[in-house]
């Protein structure tokens, strides 16, 4: 055992702790090799194949030494042409033999080894078994007849003076030339090279077949005229370009039939180069080529990714992009898959757009061509979704693949992105900026139905207008309505600025005011220094400091405004005739300096559950002096604020006793339990204390708990809210919140039906005919119509309905295209209409970027188009907070300390204020309230034709009314006395009674003659009118029919009660001596009441409150 042990051989050096670590102590013996690998064959044939072909570097620099070789033989046969002596005579043997020095012959002899040394032995290389592909190559034959006779005369020295067609090595350098190129293409790694490839070689093919023309001309003229070069170049270039002077002529049958072939070879070769040409033209064309690296470089560009580039998208960016004047050396670049469409070539053909916008086709899921579009040097990405699709989802997917795309690509380019679904708004959180569509969408929806116009507003404030639209216009509210549209959102550090600079130290309330007094700027919010959350009326504890960001609402910004300083006199003047009748007051009026200052001391106590809005001082001299308003304090007054407990309600102790409507509802004020999708911001708002069973959210179907089947069995205090969508999506969870929000009192909340389709008999069942709001949500099924302004088809014709159907019905929708606009609650006859269509048109041709502003349904913020908010995607690449005070402004986003929008309506009560400045002063002087704008209704001013036509309605009722009123009379038991007997009471369907109306009215027409023609033509439209009226009783039986089918009550519903004389705007910041007007709706910023309380962070994070206390009122308390 031990001679064994002593016979095992030690294990080598490098193995033992490798063994001694796996335990394995069986090694007898090492027989271990070593082996090398190879990427290719060890062999001779493979390191040549390696180094002449395979590597790019060493192969490209074997070609250029070739080309160089072939270029060097060409130039040799010309000097040896130029050195020749031309001999006389006519004889053949010219043809065949040339005169060749000796020093000469050798150098040629030197090219012609080394060149079909190296054809050989690429040709070795390239073998694949088949000798003949080899040597029928026309390159490889072309060598042969240029390289193997100088090397026979190396052998028969008499051959040395043997003509040999040296010039057709030009061909050869064009195939060098060839694939020198595609060698240093592969080497550099450039692709996009095909346009190059394509022009080099007609370039030198034509160079080719030029050349070999004048040698051969030249040549075969030895025996002819004996041409020279310079000659031979002329004839070639004259014959080409088929001019032919017919001064120079080739004489001899051989030259003449060489001219033949050499045309006919540039008939059939240089069509098909020039066919290639310019087929790599167009595609390039399509694709948009490269976007120049050295412009990259020296110039500013953004990059405009979309699935499908659409005209009206284009515009809507190129227009709101360069409406900034720091942004006019911009250049956009337009990465799309898609070919570029008619209309949008047309428009990049314009002057205005074709220096500045570059169009390239491809896929931002591609490195080469984000590096066509230079994404990496971009200054921004706007990356946008496809809306007009039925599967917004896979829309969505294809944005966020463009998103991760791009910030792979180029990690430092600021993203801009839009997406439609909220759900997927996490997949891109690392974005700069993100727009997520349905969010605001449903917000507007939904703050509309409690802020009048709030889509309008927003859409104003985020686009870029200069105040000039409608100033053409002879009608006053066109011209106050464009003039005001032209507020825009600007900030500025307050020590840099001159509105603002003074108020360093002073409460936000009094420099709000005082610098809407001044300049007539609204400050609506702030930002300290070393935070990124916006303020929006943090309220009158808030002290300005000198490095706050302010954000204002003017006309323009102060960096492009000129102040002017007014004299003490005129001061003086203005001062002694600010009171002097009731004449206008002065833009820059002194509000503070009337009354006494004793009369309302700054309160922000909770304001009680009943009063007037605003209340009227009460003094016993009022009868002598007008009524006074408290000056703004500088520094809020922390005891006359007392503590506001909002987490309570005590206005349900109030309320009668005996009112039981909603009372098995309690509520609490918290945060939503569960969150729909993932980036939803938390929310203050009411909640139940208990969840309510889902087969109780069924409206139209009775369950265990209850048996209503219908909205009115219900018995809700409040008017209803009915959403019309196609699918319950996670949008709605922002349409919701908002209704629900905390500083909202819980007896002025909203019941909200969810309507998923809107037949006749669901909309009665769900309680539309004493609803407050019917919003209609655009159909997504629609979207991928073929004409893709037919998306709001659906939606139109459905809103068109509800309209005809429910005339009294407040509806609010949103639609795709901001052109179909026009569409909704269309008037064929509307002479109204029809002029302010022919407004539009004027403002469009004078660049306005807001032309359909003036229609009446978009101006009383009955419609929107969400394509209007793409601006402030579009916005935010100059004004960075944009979006952070949209959404703060929409209730999308709740910062702690930051206030809210809401509203508040003027009535008579209220009148005594009379200015817009003074309610400033009174709303910041009692509440802390900003007022940004006011909703104004006038009645619109009918012609005179339409006035007849009014007066001819009333005249020619003939009884319709009171002969429905008598018929429902009589189904309820009733009777009236006072009945006239126009319809007798065994009438029993309405068109009997269209039939003797219509009879009543040729009895009329008979007596024709006996009238003058004016009375003539006022009963013919007497009689239309009466087939009108008669049309809308029809659909007023229609309803009433249906009602009294399904088992509702006919009472409340009224279908004559038509807003067709009233119409709305919106003046956002307007001057401070506007006269306020009866029913005008004040927009107002509202300080946060929970900034208020004591410790009131930690309160805010409990889910749920309980709800004993007191709760604010919406309206303005004073």
């Amino acid at each position: 055992m031990v001679d064994l042990e002593s016979e095992v051989p030690p294990l080598p050096p490098r193995y033992r702790f490798r063994d001694l670590l796996l335990g394995d102590q069986g090694w007898q013996n090492d027989d271990r090799v070593q082996v090398e690998f190879y990427m290719n064959e060890n062999t001779f044939k493979e390191r040549l194949k390696l180094f002449f072909i395979k590597n790019q570097r060493s192969s490209l620099r074997i070609r250029l030494f070739n080309f160089s070789l072939k270029l060097l033989s060409c130039l040799l046969y010309i000097i040896r042409v130029l050195l020749e002596n031309p001999s006389q005579g006519n004889e053949w043997s010219h043809i065949f033999w040339v005169n060749r020095s000796l020093p000469l012959w050798g150098l040629q002899v030197s090219v012609a080894l080394i060149s079909l040394f190296e054809t050989l032995l690429l040709g070795y290389l390239s073998y694949k078994g088949n000798i003949w592909e080899q040597i029928l190559r026309i390159p490889f034959i072309l060598e042969v007849i240029n390289a193997v006779p100088f090397i026979i005369s190396i052998f028969w020295p008499s051959l040395r003076n043997l003509f040999v067609p040296v010039f057709l090595n030009c061909w050869l350098a064009k195939h060098a030339l060839e694939n020198m190129i595609n060698d240093l293409h592969r080497a550099i790694q450039r692709t996009q090279s095909a346009m190059f490839n394509q022009v080099l070689i007609l370039i030198s093919t034509l160079l080719c077949l030029i050349f070999t023309c004048i040698c051969g001309i030249q040549h075969l003229e030895r025996i002819g005229k004996k041409l020279n070069l310079f000659d031979s170049l002329y004839f070639c270039i004259v014959t080409f370009s088929t001019v032919g002077f017919g001064d120079v002529t080739p004489e001899t049958w051989s030259s003449k039939l060489f001219v033949v072939a050499m045309i006919c070879v540039a008939l059939v070769v240089l069509p098909i180069q020039f066919e290639q040409l310019a087929y790599l033209w167009m595609e390039r064309q399509k694709s948009g080529g490269n976007y120049s690296r050295h412009r990259a470089q020296t110039e500013k560009h953004v990059v405009l990714c979309v699935s499908s580039l659409k005209i009206d998208l284009l515009m809507d960016f190129l227009n709101e992009f360069y409406a900034h004047p720091r942004l006019q050396d911009y250049y956009v670049v337009i990465l799309c898959p898609t070919e570029m469409d008619v209309q949008v070539r047309r428009v990049l053909q314009i002057p205005m757009w074709s220096q500045r916008v570059i169009y390239l086709q491809g896929s931002a899921l591609k490195d080469q061509d984000l590096l066509r579009a230079k994404m990496d040097d971009a200054e921004a990405c706007f990356i946008l979704s496809s809306r007009c699709e039925v599967d917004r989802t896979s829309s969505d997917h294809q944005t966020i693949l463009r998103a991760w795309a791009v910030k792979d690509f180029a990690p430092n380019c600021p993203l801009y992105v839009q997406i439609l679904k909220p759900e997927n708004k996490f997949h891109i959180k690392f974005a700069d900026h993100v727009v997520c569509e349905e969010e605001f969408k449903y917000a507007m929806l939904a703050l509309n139905c409690i802020c009048p116009a709030t889509s309008t507003l927003i859409t104003l404030l985020v686009h870029t207008s200069r105040g000039q639209e409608g100033q053409q216009s002879p009608e006053q509210w066109q011209k106050t309505y464009g003039r005001c549209s032209g507020n825009e959102v600007y900030h500025i550090v307050l020590e840099e600025s001159t509105f603002f600079a003074e108020y360093e130290g002073k409460s936000f309330t009094y420099a709000s005011f005082h610098a809407h007094k001044k300049f007539g700027v609204c400050l609506i919010g702030v930002r300290r220094e070393d935070n990124k959350n916006i303020l929006l009326n943090p309220g009158p504890r808030y002290i300005m400091n000198a490095t706050d960001i302010c954000f204002y609402i003017n006309i323009t910004k102060e960096e492009n405004s000129a102040f002017k300083n007014q004299d003490q006199q005129r001061k003086n003047n203005v001062s002694r005739s600010f009171y002097h009748g009731p004449s206008r007051l002065p833009v820059h009026s002194i509000i503070a300096s009337m009354g006494t200052v004793a009369i309302d001391l700054q309160d922000t106590s909770c304001r009680s559950a009943s009063g007037p809005t605003l209340s009227l001082p009460v003094e016993g001299s009022k009868e002598i002096r007008r009524p006074s308003i408290a000056p703004v304090l500088e520094v809020a007054d922390t005891s006359s604020i007392q503590t506001c407990d909002l987490l309570s309600d005590q206005s349900e102790d109030e309320t009668a006793p005996d009112e039981e409507v909603s009372s098995n509802l309690e509520y609490a004020k918290g945060y939503p339990p569960y969150s729909p999708y993932i980036g939803s911001s938390p929310t203050f708002c009411h909640l139940l204390h208990e969840k309510v069973p889902f087969c109780c959210l069924r409206l139209d179907k009775s369950c265990q708990h209850n048996y209503y089947e219908d909205a009115k069995a219900y018995g809700f205090k409040n008017k209803l809210i009915i959403v019309a969508a196609e699918t319950a999506g996670n949008g709605l969870y922002n349409f919701i919140v908002p209704l629900r929000a905390y500083y909202r009192p819980k007896k002025e909340l909203n019941p909200i039906v969810l309507l998923l389709d809107n037949p006749l008999d669901d909309l009665l069942r769900c309680g539309v005919t004493f609803a407050a709001n019917m919003v209609v949500v655009d159909k997504e099924s629609t979207m991928s119509a073929e004409e893709d302004y037919m998306a709001d088809a659906k939606t139109i014709v459905n809103v068109q309905t509800l309209f005809r159907l429910f005339s009294s019905l407040s509806i609010i929708t949103e639609l795709t295209h901001p052109a179909n606009m026009r569409f909704m609650q269309f008037r064929a006859k509307d002479c109204y209409s029809l002029a302010l269509s022919k407004l539009e048109k004027k403002e469009r041709e004078r660049g306005s970027n807001l032309a359909f502003m003036f229609r009446l349904p978009f101006a009383a913020g009955r419609v929107f188009s969400i394509s209007m908010l793409d601006t402030l995607l579009y916005q935010s690449f100059v004004k960075d907070y944009m979006i952070s005070i949209t959404r703060l402004l929409l209730g999308l986003d709740t910062i702690p300390g930051s206030g809210f929008l809401c509203s508040m309506k003027i009535t008579e009560d209220d009148l005594w204020i009379r200015t817009y400045a003074r309610l400033y002063q009174k709303l910041c002087s009692s509440t802390g309230d900003v007022p940004i704008g006011i909703y104004r209704t006038e009645s619109q001013k009918l012609t005179t034709s339409e006035s007849r036509e009014i007066a001819s309605q009333s005249q020619i009722s003939i009884s319709v009314e009171e002969w429905e009123d008598t018929k429902d009379s009589k189904e309820q038991g009733h009777h009236r006395s006072n009945h006239r007997n126009s319809t007798s009471s065994d009438q029993s369907d309405h068109p009997l009674l269209r039939r003797k109306s219509m009879q009543w009215a040729r009895r009329l027409s008979r007596k024709g003659p006996k009238h003058s023609g004016k009375t003539a033509e006022k009963i013919t439209q007497q009689r239309l009118n009466l087939y009108r009226r008669s049309e809308r009783q029809e659909l007023a039986e229609l309803v009433k029919n249906r009602m009294k089918h399904l088992g509702l009550s006919t009472v409340g519903y009224d279908e004559m009660n038509d807003h067709q004389s009233t119409l709305s705007y919106i003046l956002i910041n307007p001057s401070p001596d506007t006269r306020l007007e009866l029913n005008d709706v004040v927009y107002l910023i509202r300080p946060d009441p929970l900034s208020y309380l004591p410790n009131s962070e930690p309160s805010r994070k409990n889910s749920i409150c309980n709800a004993t206390g007191q709760d604010s009122r919406e309206e303005t308390q004073l």
